[in-house]
């Protein structure tokens, strides 16, 4: 771990506040990325890797196809459980507001070998996440113009065109996210908000419209028929993969806090806003694509999604524009969680805890921005991406797959965060840069928590487990149906490897927690 004396730290930067960069000195660590984030941008690291018109266009026709009207009521249920964890996440990002938040937190609460396969875990899955993001396109720019589709014909993501389409697009995607990641942190910043900001609009206007468009009332979304699971209960259980997909990455708002001013009173506020704003808009766009609808038993929705409701209820014009409007949440969307990969990248690296760390933990002094990670992230998502050129299943593998990952790193945070208060060794003292206390549940602390961690848990098992009709429903793909466990498995024993070559070569493998702040 590179770890520094006061004397070491370098001279605060003019765009710094120094009891920011104090803080992370305290920590054991210099202040190297640019400390230039202000509010609403930590808002958007976190907003735009939620990015709710991307993942609500990509999940919709899966939610819709095997729960019918009443998966809306997954949303509300998922809604709460996230709430729950990211409350306890505030709290962590106004105690330790250090880039690496998951790896850094669960070390911190837990253990250093705990915290990093926490940090594996986590990082191994922001790269899956950042391959499905990119993958969305596939749901929007063919509806938008029939000439974005490059291969074959068919533009269903189910299809074998589809499929293999979706990987050509996202790969162009990801070469334009990782060039701007290895720029400056300002011109990604700029581009987060700008498209956060039309994000929000073309959200809140997606929801005017399809809600002064609707075909029924309300009371449609207790329908079971057409759900392709038998009873409520299976319903709602494979309904909610949507909800889940959309509300994750969150934590970015703190992954991003060496480069936030006023870290300790920004990250948790932000965290918070981010998922509460985006499940509040994700929840109205679900139910007005529901109500807007032309029909509900044609087919369409549980294939075309979204994209067919706002072209058929809206009409062309209108539909198209807004569409492009998704466009751009995809590509801000996909931006930000590879940049969230990159810094956990960078923090794991920082403290030698990754092959080549020397390279990955460098910053470009000039631009503030890693840009080894970057690299990395980009070019181990668009191998994933080659997964579709093997058949459309690996569509839905990689979503599902990205998901767990990620709910298994919170539940990582969230365990030894609940130990931790149950022998009274956690509490939120302190005040932040402005003089205010720090964030804190109080005496909600333990409750909130145990449900935080009950939740995550019980969704990740939900998520992999491998059903047939939901992972393989063609049928000869076993390996698509258990893709989540095996993929798990398979990250899991690298990292098992990795940590037992270096043990076996000398390498230092930290055995206590990294510097506490004083």
């Amino acid at each position: 771990m590179t770890t520094t004396s006061p004397s070491d730290v370098r001279p605060d930067p003019p765009h710094s506040p120094s009891s920011a960069d104090r803080s992370l000195a305290e920590f054991g660590y210099r202040q190297e990325l640019h400390r230039s984030l202000g509010r609403y941008a930590s808002f958007a690291a976190g907003f735009s890797f939620i990015s709710v018109l991307t993942t609500v266009f990509q999940f919709f026709a899966f939610g819709y196809a095997f729960g019918g009207p009443v998966f809306f009521w997954a949303w509300p249920a998922v809604l709460v459980g996230q709430l729950m964890v990211a409350a306890c996440f505030a709290e962590l990002a106004a105690r330790y507001p250090i880039s690496g938040a998951i790896y850094q937190w669960s070390s911190r609460l837990s253990n250093l070998t705990f915290g990093w396969f926490a940090g594996w875990i986590m990082v191994i899955g922001q790269i899956v996440v950042v391959a499905a993001a990119a993958l969305a396109l596939q749901m929007v720019l063919p509806a938008i113009w029939s000439g974005f589709q490059l291969v074959g014909t068919d533009p269903a993501p189910t299809s074998a065109d589809g499929a293999a389409n979706a990987a050509v697009l996202g790969v162009i995607l990801l070469v334009l996210t990782t060039l701007v990641n290895v720029l400056d942190n300002r011109v990604m910043s700029v581009i987060n908000r700008v498209g956060v900001t039309a994000e929000i609009i073309g959200a809140v206007l997606i929801v005017v419209l399809l809600l002064t468009h609707s075909e029924r009332t309300p009371t449609i979304t207790f329908h079971t028929e057409g759900a392709a699971q038998s009873g409520l209960f299976g319903a709602l259980l494979v309904g909610s993969f949507t909800a889940a997909y959309v509300m994750i990455g969150f934590d970015s708002a703190g992954e991003m806090s060496e480069e936030t001013r006023d870290p300790r009173r920004t990250a948790p506020r932000t965290i918070l806003t981010a998922l509460g704003a985006a499940g509040l808009l994700g929840g109205l766009i679900v139910l007005g694509g529901l109500l807007a609808a032309p029909s509900l038993t044609d087919g369409r929705l549980g294939v075309d999604g979204l994209s067919y409701v706002l072209t058929s209820s809206l009409g062309d014009g209108v539909g198209k524009v807004l569409l492009a409007d998704v466009v751009v949440a995809i590509a801000v969307a996909t931006l930000a969680i590879q940049t969230a990969a990159c810094r956990m990248l960078f923090s794991m690296a920082r403290d030698g805890q990754l092959p080549f760390s020397k390279r990955l933990a460098h910053v470009n002094p000039r631009t503030g921005m890693p840009t080894a990670p970057a690299l990395v992230v980009g070019a181990l998502a668009a191998a994933l991406l080659l997964l579709n050129f093997a058949s459309p299943e690996a569509f839905l593998a990689i979503g599902t797959t990205c998901i767990v990952m990620l709910y298994l790193a919170y539940a990582m945070v969230t365990g030894p965060l609940l130990i931790r208060r149950l022998r009274g060794e956690f509490t939120v003292e302190g005040e932040d840069e402005t003089g205010a206390r720090l964030f804190s549940l109080g005496r909600w602390g333990v409750p909130v928590n145990a449900l935080a961690l009950l939740y995550g848990l019980l969704m990740a098992v939900n998520l992999a487990w491998p059903r047939a009709e939901v992972y393989d429903p063609a049928g000869g793909h076993w390996y698509f149906q258990w893709f989540t466990a095996l993929f798990l498995l398979v990250t899991l024993v690298l990292g098992f490897l990795y940590r037992a070559v270096r043990a076996r070569r000398g390498h230092a493998v930290l055995q206590t927690a990294p510097a506490e702040s004083a």
